[in-house]
């Protein structure tokens, strides 16, 4: 069994729980009023930027040529495709580039960046690789199960699960799913039960991400 295997219900219990919140259920039944999700898009943006440091680190840390790469690959796809493909996206919703730019990061924004890019920089490959793959996997779950009950009439929202539930993501995250099984291979207890927790952290932070926006979370002071 992969080291993965045993994340499945860490997964399953917060991808439910996601679904369950009126966030996602809204916007996967189409009746999802626009404001919350156009917090969602903002907060997504800065995201990105620092999505693309984790990136970096990944291959700075690589241990073979062909990992490092593939990370280079994914900034080098992530700064040049994905984030005009975001700001196209976001124009959808009438949200200019020069407003993603400015936007700043809310405190859940802030926090789940912060873990990502402090766990890159501080920790091993394998806690780089734990801590980023349910940024892949926790999307790409939503968006298939969202998918499996139809999409919605609104083309935005139904473009948003197409993506996630897409044959290229749904590649993207089988790509790390194998990778973390291969880092975890040989790891001692200790170290599995470390990229447990990682990923569990990173797991919250999703779920906290669609509830911050929900809330249009911003900071009190």
């Amino acid at each position: 069994m992969g080291f993965t295997e045993e994340l499945e219900p860490i997964l399953d219990r917060i991808v439910a729980e996601t679904l369950e919140h009126p966030m996602v259920a809204r916007l996967g039944d189409g009746t999802l009023d626009e404001e919350p999700f156009e917090e969602w898009v903002r907060q997504d943006y800065r995201y990105l930027v620092e999505y693309n440091r984790v990136f970096a680190l990944g291959a700075a840390k690589a241990p073979d040529l062909d990992r490092m790469r593939t990370f280079a690959t994914l900034m080098d796809e992530t700064l040049h495709t994905e984030m005009d493909l975001h700001r196209e996206y976001a124009a959808e919703f009438g949200i200019s580039e020069a407003e993603l730019e400015t936007t700043a990061p809310s405190p859940t924004t802030q926090g789940y960046t912060d873990f990502l890019v402090r766990t890159a920089s501080h920790g091993s490959f394998g806690d780089l690789v734990a801590a980023l793959l349910p940024c892949m996997w926790g999307f790409n779950e939503v968006g298939r199960r969202l998918d499996e009950r139809g999409r919605p009439d609104d083309e935005r929202y139904a473009e948003w699960i197409a993506t996630y539930a897409g044959e290229e993501f749904t590649e993207l995250t089988e790509w790390c799913i194998g990778l973390l099984d291969d880092v975890a291979a040989d790891a001692a207890p200790r170290t599995r039960d470390r990229y447990r927790d990682l990923f569990t952290t990173s797991m919250r932070y999703e779920y906290r991400f669609w509830d911050a926006a929900w809330r249009q979370e911003g900071w009190s002071a």
